[in-house]
């Protein structure tokens, strides 16, 4: 069917899009020899995993279910069987009745704390899992909100420098060496970035070099993860400069890189469809109201804060029709941002928004019972709809 067949609202991915960003990825794999992971915390439409993992390495998780997907869907998958591909995981603590399934179904597992790895560093050995640890190097590169920033003061994720050379005794006396102190330890793990450049990454990896640079030049070690937050696929990224971080850990140290994008992966490839239910007017402002929600359907517009593109439409004022665009629910702020439009907008008209395949789906909800979009999959303008939701999908989460 056609775009304009499907329900609303309802996500479409667009599998050309999609695919020409894993293009660019593969592009970069093929150029450096480093292993990419899809972030399945961005985008975990697992219906498109067999198109994903003829180009990417595998998935990369935050717990159990993430880690059960990953393997299950793509690292499984009857059609990349010859592919050999990779299932991580990292969460900032693990519990205890999870992790050995975890272990089993993880390439790599990647511990928050030294804790962490004394519990559970036989289990995943045992399970034949990679053993990493999550770096902090303390570089802050992002503008804007500390949520988002792993280095920020106080921030729970990732050991720094000083808490490793305490619990290593590294450059001190040592009663133990560092080898046995980090027994089946084989990789580290840093993720700092959040939309940005490689100019980031570059100034990032001095920070983690100067720090960490003794323990990435143990002869134990093999891998060297540089997380997500690496917007590969935006036009303006500088992918040059990436390809020389990559190679610059390569060649000094010797190790595998590996990322693990999400935004990168699906950036730019997936819509969400609506229709106006209603027009109100209120202090000489009129507001929309759709059938799609920010609060339930696209939660980062309210969290980031974001304004997602919209087809055919201007910034406030820029057009001859302004109107604010919100969702039906009882939260006051449910509200996606005003736009300007070349025409009135009427009651049933469909509107397009752009960018949305990434961190929807994947957090949207229920809230006050307001039904899951459909989603579908486009490939060269034919649509066809790969899972829709109903009352029951809203009952059995309560």
């Amino acid at each position: 069917m056609r775009m304009d067949q499907l329900p609303t609202p309802c996500y479409v991915v667009d599998e050309d899009q999609l695919e020409e960003n894993l293009k660019i990825l593969a592009g970069v794999m093929e150029e450096t020899g480093c292993r990419i992971l899809l972030a399945q915390k961005a985008f975990s439409a697992y219906g498109l995993y067999p198109l994903i993992g003829k180009y990417l390495n595998g998935t990369t998780a935050s717990g159990l279910f993430e880690a059960r997907l990953g393997r299950q869907e793509m690292a499984l998958n009857p059609a990349l069987a010859e592919r050999k591909l990779e299932t991580h995981v990292f969460s900032a603590a693990y519990r205890e009745d999870e992790f050995a399934e975890i272990a089993s179904l993880c390439d790599h597992v990647v511990f928050n704390s030294f804790a962490q790895l004394e519990k559970f560093r036989d289990t995943a050995i045992k399970h034949g899992a990679g053993i990493g640890l999550r770096m902090n190097p303390e570089c802050s590169t992002q503008e804007g909100h500390a949520i988002y920033d792993p280095c920020a003061p106080g921030s729970r994720l990732g050991i720094t420098a000083e808490q490793f050379a305490e619990w290593t005794g590294f450059g001190g006396t040592r009663e133990v060496s560092v080898e046995k102190k980090l027994a089946g330890v084989e990789g580290l793990h840093f993720h700092t970035l959040c939309e940005q450049n490689a100019d980031d990454l570059e100034r990032t990896l001095d920070a983690v070099e100067e720090k960490f640079g003794p323990y990435l030049s143990l002869p134990q070690m093999k891998w060297l993860n540089f997380g997500g937050g690496h917007h590969i696929t935006r036009k303006d990224y500088q992918i040059p400069v990436l390809i020389r971080c990559i190679r610059r850990i390569q060649e000094k140290y010797g190790l595998t890189v590996y990322l693990e994008p999400g935004e990168a992966v699906a950036l730019n490839a997936g819509y969400l469809l609506t229709r106006v239910l209603d027009i109100v007017e209120n202090g000489g402002i009129s507001i929309a109201i759709l059938d799609t929600s920010a609060a339930c359907h696209m939660p980062d517009v309210l969290e980031m804060p974001y304004r997602p593109p919209l087809k055919d439409s201007g910034m406030p004022g820029e057009k001859a029709f302004t109107y604010r665009l919100a969702g039906p629910t009882c939260l006051a702020g449910d509200v996606i941002g005003d736009y300007s439009f070349d025409r009135p907008l009427e009651i049933g008209q469909e509107l397009i928004f752009q960018d949305m395949a990434i961190y929807s789906m994947v957090k949207n909800n229920t809230f006050n019972g307001m039904a899951l979009p459909a989603i579908a999959f486009m490939r060269q303008g034919e649509c066809r709809i790969w899972k829709q939701f109903g009352y029951a999908d809203f009952k059995e989460r309560l």
